[in-house]
């Protein structure tokens, strides 16, 4: 394998002072003949560069073909996609402007390119602006055939657009999260997407309509700039990036099944979050002399990670064929394998691209491009027919790149022969982790090269490896330097290391394998003391940017803020046991947690730990508290990506954190509380509660905090205000001591949600002064509207209805008795809690300010007295939603004309028209509804 960074392939910000104003390349894409290279950056432009002078350095000296071939500059943002039509006839790029670009090749558009020195050896144009989006698009991929091309974005879209007409067919809205990756079945029949919503989620072509919904490898997945996924040539599997396993803790690629789609594999070994996935284009034969079958086919598939590492995988084995650490400065944004699968192509958010080549006998049992075809067929698909009268050109064969039809003049680099050596099935001991650790020294670019193969699964034993590194420089010749004539690379056999259900591989520094998800990871550390350095990995000379330089460059030049030049370091979570709260004063002084001491021992601060974080909704910022295991300052800070935007030091340790768009809070072990804006700045007083936090949440502008001694806070941060007076929770807690608090959260609208052990949910109504029941399990017994029983509804999850959140909280949490439904029951008990129940929903939805719920519950409430014929209870409700006859607005403000900001007099409208279709009320509504048009009327 030889390895390539060519420090040529750039993306320049001429505003950027220094020499080095390298910017972010976030997507690379390899033309289907080789011969050229897309990549798109921070720089908001396009640019296509010849592959050949990357692969031979006799090209790169000569400058034929030159470097590079084209530079497209249509986009207003950030270029966060560029991708090539299989056909090779069209270029889709996708940005920061919300527009996706088809560029078509142009013969007349070379030259000079405008602003600029550069100079166009060929021309690409814009065909067409695909207008749709509503935000940032991150992903695009062309189906098989070029059919379709789909779309992602920002504003959680995913638009499917004709291939060959360019016009939308498809707006599907489903995800609740931004969507950032895409990919195609090759077969044609799906279509998979990955979003901040925790789920992957798999579409029909045949009608567009949800297949399946991915979630339980994601529960856990931190936000990430892209979540690019990938499906294996042989459409057995998807490998997503951004998946978990053990809550969050270990970093893994999840490999989803076709048809179960469930995630029982996932590729373990990353350090920290994999970004991109990509399959190698062939299938592979695990042996060569037998036919193309399912248990005789494999795939190759690589990661890129935010721990600046490479790993390419081959399905049949446990271990990666090759790990490369340390090639990027940054995290890895987008990978992509040659037609040939052979080269793949790496960029990175420090701006640079590296190049891996593989020789064919490394990647042995390549399968030809018309048995893969062949065996796509087993499935059956019929692919839609095309448009009328369009068609695109036959898809370049990567195997012969000097054929006539090539588009673009630079040559191809030469295809490998396809050697199909003799391989058996894998033996116990045969595989072997080739890992690179790069240590930097200030060169312009190496290119480090693997004496021997990567041995095929029918090797029987590890062999000793030389590795050969030669720098290039533009006044030298290129010559090889030997660093060690036979360098040993220590990797433990699979037979010392068995792969099983019970201990899957673990996650330590240098360990990469496949496991199992079984929802625990068990570290097995590996013997890789026998990496092999490579002596230099620098791109630049002079103006190198060093490891502490890692900031956003999409936020152009950076301002000074407090701690915003510290690299940004990763702390696992370990409890703190030492780290006692304050003893009590000695001498009868007065004792700070003594406040309510009914309820001490009742209510627990959080445990002490060493690394806490709040995610900003609506963004992958973080607010992180620290506390020190040592004599070291606790601290808190405010992330951006990968980078520190501020800090500051705390006296005391951390209980918790919470964050919103508006504010970011702090509760302390010594009782005090402090607020700061996203700017660092401290936007109200240290507030000193005098007792130790239990619960610490926020919403929008709403703070609220609950503490051991039970004394409940909740205050309006942009008025500076508190909703009500500090108010105790011992009036819902009782005497029992078995009666605990589950969860505690507040409402955009100050209203706190305090659910207790016994499933009833509580909020503090100030208008009353009093606490109220929002629900709790004795509707369960008998009422039609418990909606506990519809926890499938996704929506619950989302919290668009706060109130059935509660209810199916409190069925998953209190057991069903059976025996209750073969008790005999009143007459009335059916009706009775029904409507009970849909009252008491009418007022908590009113105090949740859940609009959605409040008009579901009223429509219910209207038909359930409908259905019983109860007049009384309707002609009651009919007046309070109509209100004074005459009202005016200033004449009478005991009657309010909206509710939840909607207007009661159209909410009776739907009311009467439940009444007028009843039996019972039918004239009531009538004359109700006359009524109503003739106060509408002026009459």
């Amino acid at each position: 394998m030889k390895f390539t960074k060519p420090a040529w392939v750039t993306h320049k910000d001429s505003a950027m002072r220094g020499d080095d104003k390298r910017v972010s390349i976030f997507s690379c894409h390899v033309h289907p003949d080789g011969s050229r290279i897309a990549t798109g950056g921070l720089d908001a432009k396009v640019r296509i560069w010849s592959t050949k002078p990357i692969l031979n350095h006799a090209s790169e000296l000569s400058g034929r073909p030159p470097k590079s071939l084209c530079t497209l500059m249509m986009h207003t943002g950030p270029v966060l996609v560029v991708r090539w039509a299989q056909s090779g006839r069209w270029l889709a790029s996708g940005s920061d402007d919300q527009i996706v670009m088809i560029w078509d090749l142009d013969p007349t558009a070379k030259g000079k390119v405008w602003g600029s020195d550069e100079v166009n050896v060929e021309g690409w144009k814009p065909l067409k602006r695909l207008v749709g989006h509503e935000s940032d698009v991150t992903d695009v991929a062309w189906s098989p055939g070029d059919r379709y091309l789909a779309s992602v974005g920002l504003d959680s879209a995913v638009l499917i657009w004709c291939g060959y007409t360019l016009e939308r067919l498809r707006k599907i809205e489903q995800h609740q999260g931004f969507v950032k990756g895409v990919c195609w079945d090759p077969v044609g029949e799906f279509l998979a997407t990955g979003s901040d919503d925790r789920s992957v989620r798999i579409w029909r072509t045949t009608d567009w309509g949800l297949e399946a919904e991915v979630r339980k490898p994601f529960d856990h997945s931190p936000g990430t700039f892209f979540r690019r996924l990938s499906w294996s040539p042989d459409g057995a599997h998807i490998t997503a990036s951004n998946a978990t396993n053990n809550e969050g803790y270990v970093f893994i690629a999840a490999v989803i099944a076709r048809s179960s789609w469930t995630s029982e594999i996932s590729l373990v070994g990353h350090e920290n979050t994999v970004e991109v996935a990509a399959y190698n284009p062939h299938i592979f034969l695990r042996d060569p002399s037998q036919p193309v079958a399912a248990h005789n086919i494999c795939s190759v598939v690589a990661l890129g990670a935010d721990d600046r590492a490479v790993s390419v995988w081959q399905t049949k084995a446990p271990r990666p064929l090759v790990v490369a650490k340390d090639v990027f400065e940054r995290q890895i944004m987008d990978l992509s394998w040659s037609a040939d699968g052979l080269t793949l192509y790496a960029v990175s958010s420090d701006g640079t691209m590296a190049v891996f080549s593989f020789d064919a006998t490394e990647m042995e049992g390549i399968a030809p491009q018309s048995a893969q075809e062949q065996y796509l067929k087993r499935f059956g698909f019929t692919p839609p027919p095309l448009p009328d009268g369009y068609s695109h050109l036959t898809a370049l064969e990567p195997a012969k790149p000097q054929q006539t039809n090539r588009i673009t003049p630079p040559p191809s680099p030469r295809a490998q022969s396809q050697d199909f050596g003799s391989a058996a099935n894998a033996a116990p001991g045969g595989e072997q982790v080739h890992t690179l650790v790069a240590k930097r020294k200030p060169k312009k670019r190496i290119q480090p090269t693997f004496a021997s193969n990567i041995p095929s699964s029918s090797s029987n034993g590890i062999n000793a490896s030389s590795m050969f590194v030669s720098s290039s420089n533009a006044s030298a010749a290129r010559a090889p330097v030997s660093i060690s004539s036979n360098i040993p690379i220590s990797v433990p056999s699979t037979s010392a290391l068995p792969l099983s259900v019970s201990q899957p591989f673990g996650t330590s520094s240098s360990s990469f394998g496949l496991g199992l998800n079984t929802g625990e990871s068990s570290d097995f550390p590996m013997d890789l003391d026998g990496e092999v350095r490579i002596s230099s990995l620098e791109t630049t000379g002079k103006g190198k940017r060093k490891a502490g330089d890692d900031f956003d460059e999409r936020l152009g030049s950076k301002p000074r803020t407090l701690g915003g030049d510290r690299v940004r370091e990763n702390i696992s979570v370990r409890p703190l046991p030492g780290r006692a709260a304050p003893a009590p004063p000695v001498g009868g002084g007065t004792v700070m947690w003594a406040e309510g001491s009914a309820l001490m021992g009742r209510l627990e601060p959080p445990q002490l730990v060493t690394y806490l974080k709040a995610t900003i909704e609506g963004s992958e910022d973080l607010f992180e508290g620290r506390n020190a295991e040592g004599d070291e300052p606790n601290e808190v800070l405010y992330v951006s990506g990968k980078q520190t935007q501020w800090l500051d030091y705390l006296p005391s340790p951390i209980l918790a954190v919470t964050a919103t768009p508006m504010f970011c809070a702090v509760a302390m072990q010594d009782g005090t509380l402090t607020v700061y804006s996203h700017t660092g700045r401290r936007i109200m007083p240290p507030l000193s509660i005098g007792s130790q936090c239990c619960a610490l949440a926020s919403s929008r502008n709403m703070l609220m905090l609950l503490t051991v001694s039970g004394m409940l806070y909740v205050w309006d941060v942009k008025k500076q205000a508190a909703k009500f007076p500090p108010t105790s929770v011992a009036a819902i807690l009782g005497s029992s001591p078995n009666l605990t608090i589950i969860s505690a959260s507040v409402r955009p609208n100050g209203a706190p949600v305090i659910q207790l052990s016994d499933g009833v949910a509580h909020s503090y109504d100030s208008s009353l002064c009093v606490w109220t029941k929002l629900s709790e399990p004795w509707w369960a017994e008998g009422s039609d509207a418990w909606q506990g029983r519809q926890r499938s509804n996704s929506q619950l999850t989302r919290g668009a209805q706060p109130l059935a959140v509660l209810e199916s909280a409190i069925s998953e949490r209190m057991a069903v008795d059976d025996g209750r439904a073969e008790k005999v029951r009143p007459t009335w008990w059916s009706a009775a809690l029904t409507l009970g129940h849909l009252e008491s929903k009418l007022h908590a939805t009113r105090a949740l300010e859940s609009p959605q719920e409040y008009k579901q519950a009223l429509l219910l409430y209207s038909k359930r007295i409908a259905d019983e014929g109860f007049r009384g209870k309707a002609e009651e409700l009919v007046k309070e939603l109509f209100g004074p006859v005459y009202w005016r607005p200033g004449r009478d403000d005991a009657w309010s004309p909206t509710v939840l900001g909607m207007a009661k007099r159209d909410l009776l409208k739907e009311v009467l028209n439940i009444f007028v279709r009843s039996k019972t009320l039918a004239k009531l509504g009538q004359d109700w509804q006359d009524t109503l048009k003739k106060s509408q009327n002026g009459d």
